[in-house]
C-alpha cells in the first residue's frame, strides 16, 4: 500500500472495530480519506462506534452489506482475527483491491525503528522483557501491537529516538506487504491456528513475512533450536544479518547456554548464558574481539523459571544488544523480571499445593514447555477450543510430568484420551453443561481433590479459549478467582 496520506479523498473500508480498527479508522480520517467501518456485531455491542460517528466516520454494524465492497474502494484494512473466507474479503480479492492489517499501515507512518517479535509461543513474555531491558537502559521503548497500545496510535506518537517493540501474530503478519522491522525475531514455530490458516504452509509463510523486506542493515534473530528457523536461514531467504540463539548447542556467533542442554536435561546452577562474538554489536559496546566468548549470568538467576524462558531470555538479549542496551542493564533486567500475567503465573500456595496460571498456553508446545519448568508432580487442567489438533504429542510428557488430569471444553475427550494412553489413571472430565465460569470452577475443585502436598496444580489448556471464554485472559482470571476461593 501507499503512505496513508496518499488516500486523501479515496474510499477506505475498515473491517472490524476493536482497538486496532478504531485507531486505523481515525488515522485515515485525519489524512482526509472517506472511511467506512464495518463490524459483524450489532450496534449495541459496539461501544466504539459512537466516537467514530461523532468524527464523521461512517460505521455500519450488524452484518456485511452486499454493497460494502465495490470497485471504488481503494484499500481494505481488516482486523487480524477476521478470516479471509468472509464475503467482503473474497469480493475485495476478486476485484483486486489490496487488503492489509493495521501493522502495514502503522509501519508506514512510524518514525521509530521497529522491533518485530513473533513465534508460536513466548511472544508476550519476550516482548515485555525486551521493553523492560530497553527501559532500564534508557532507550525509550514503546510496547504495541498484539499487546500494549494499538500500533497505529503508538506509531503516531513515536519519535526517531524511540524503539517500537511490537508483538506480532501470524494473523497480523499475513496482511503485510511492505512491513520492514529493523530487528526481527522468530522465537519458534509449532502447529497452531490451522482453523484460520488452513495449512501449516500458510501459517509458516505468514510468520516469515517478518523477514521479507529486511536488508543487510537489519538484524534477524532466530532460534537455532527450531527446525523452521534453521531452514529459513539455510534457504537464503533472510537478507538481514543473522543473530541466532540456542540452548542446545554452542554457536560460533550468537547467544547460547553453556553447557548446552541435552534432551530431557534440567537446568542446574552450572548452566550459564554466554555471548559468542561481538561483530553484530554497535560501537557503544567497544571494540571487543569478535571471537571472544563472554559469560553473562547463571541461567538459574533469571527472574522467571523454565527452559522455555531461558530461550525467551536469549532472544531478548540478542534483540536488546543489537538495539544498543548495555550488558549491565540487560543482566539487571533479566534478574528482576517476574513474568507476565497468565504465563506460568504463581497464584498461591495452599496446604503445600502450588497453583500456577498458564492460561496463555493455547497449543501443545506451550503446555509441554510448562511441564518442563517443574520438578514436582503436576495435576493438569487442560482443554478448550477444538481446532482439529491431535494431542498425541502430549503423551510422553504427560507420562513424565503429570500425575492427574482434569479436562474441560470442546477438546475434553481428546485430551482425556491422551492422558489415558499416557497411563494416567486419575483422569476427570468436567461436564460443560454449566456456564463456562462454573465449569472452570468445578475443574479447579476436582484438581484440588486430586492434588497432595508438594504437587503443582497447573492450568495449561493447550487450547484456545474461545469455545468457553472471550479470551485467555478471562479464562486465567476466573481460574485465579476459583483458586483463591479454595482458601
Amino acid at each position: 500500500m501507499n503512505h496513508p496520506a496518499e488516500y486523501a479523498g479515496k474510499e477506505i473500508v475498515i473491517l472490524g472495530l476493536a482497538r486496532s480498527g478504531v485507531a486505523v479508522a481515525k488515522l485515515f480520517h485525519q489524512f482526509g480519506a472517506s472511511v467506512t467501518v464495518n463490524d459483524q456485531k450489532t450496534l449495541d455491542l459496539c461501544p466504539e462506534a459512537a466516537p467514530l460517528t461523532a468524527l464523521g466516520i461512517s460505521v455500519l454494524c450488524g452484518g456485511h452489506p452486499d454493497t460494502l465492497i465495490h470497485p471504488g474502494i481503494s484499500l481494505v484494512v481488516k482486523n487480524p482475527g477476521i478470516p479471509y473466507g468472509i464475503a467482503p474479503i473474497q469480493e475485495a480479492l476478486r476485484l483486486g483491491i489490496e487488503i492489509v492489517t493495521e501493522v502495514e499501515v502503522a509501519s508506514l507512518i512510524c518514525k521509530a525503528p521497529i522491533i518485530g517479535i513473533t513465534g508460536s509461543n513466548g511472544k508476550t513474555t519476550t516482548t515485555t522483557w525486551v521493553g523492560e531491558i530497553l527501559s532500564g537502559a534508557g532507550l525509550s521503548p514503546i510496547i504495541a501491537g498484539n499487546i500494549g497500545r494499538a500500533l497505529c496510535e503508538a506509531a503516531e506518537d513515536a519519535r526517531a529516538e524511540d524503539w517500537m517493540v511490537v508483538e506480532l501474530s501470524s494473523f497480523q503478519l499475513k496482511g503485510t506487504n511492505q512491513f520492514k522491522p529493523r530487528i526481527a525475531c522468530l522465537l519458534n514455530i509449532s502447529e497452531a491456528h490451522l482453523d484460520y490458516h488452513g495449512s501449516m504452509k500458510d501459517y509458516v509463510q505468514s510468520k516469515l513475512k517478518l523477514f521479507a523486506n529486511q536488508s543487510i542493515e537489519d538484524t534477524a534473530v532466530l532460534n537455532w533450536d527450531d527446525a523452521v528457523c534453521r531452514e529459513l536461514a539455510a534457504s537464503g531467504a533472510v537478507k538481514a544479518r543473522l543473530l541466532p540463539f540456542s540452548i542446545k548447542e554452542r554457536l560460533h556467533k550468537g547467544i547460547y547456554l553453556e553447557p548446552p542442554l541435552a534432551a530431557g536435561e534440567r537446568l542446574t546452577d552450572g548452566h550459564h548464558i554466554v555471548l559468542a562474538g561481538s561483530e553484530f554489536l554497535g560501537s557503544e559496546h567497544g571494540n571487543a574481539d569478535p571471537a571472544e566468548v563472554t559469560t553473562l549470568l547463571q541461567a538459574n538467576l533469571l527472574g522467571i523459571p523454565g527452559k522455555h524462558n531461558v530461550q525467551n531470555a536469549l532472544a531478548a538479549i540478542a534483540i536488546t544488544l543489537t538495539a544498543g542496551a548495555s550488558l549491565p542493564a540487560i543482566i539487571d533486567a533479566l534478574k528482576k523480571f517476574r513474568g507476565v500475567e497468565h504465563r506460568l503465573e504463581l497464584v498461591l500456595q495452599h496446604e503445600g499445593i502450588t497453583f500456577y496460571n498458564n492460561s496463555k498456553a493455547t497449543n501443545s508446545l506451550a503446555t509441554i514447555m510448562a511441564f518442563e519448568s517443574f520438578e514436582q508432580p503436576i495435576v493438569l487442567i487442560a482443554g478448550g477450543k477444538d481446532r482439529g489438533t491431535s494431542y498425541e504429542d502430549l503423551i510422553p510428557y504427560l507420562q513424565k510430568h503429570v500425575k492427574a488430569v482434569v479436562t474441560m471444553g470442546e477438546t475434553r475427550e481428546k485430551i482425556a484420551e491422551a492422558a489415558v494412553q499416557a497411563g494416567i489413571s486419575a483422569v476427570k472430565v468436567v461436564d460443560t453443561a454449566n456456564s463456562a465460569a462454573d465449569t472452570l470452577r468445578s475443574a479447579v475443585q476436582e484438581a484440588y481433590k486430586l492434588a497432595a502436598s508438594g504437587d503443582v496444580v497447573l492450568l495449561s489448556p493447550a487450547c484456545a479459549s474461545w469455545d468457553m471464554f472471550e479470551s485467555y485472559e478471562e479464562r486465567g482470571r476466573i481460574f485465579k478467582e476459583s483458586v483463591h476461593n479454595l482458601v
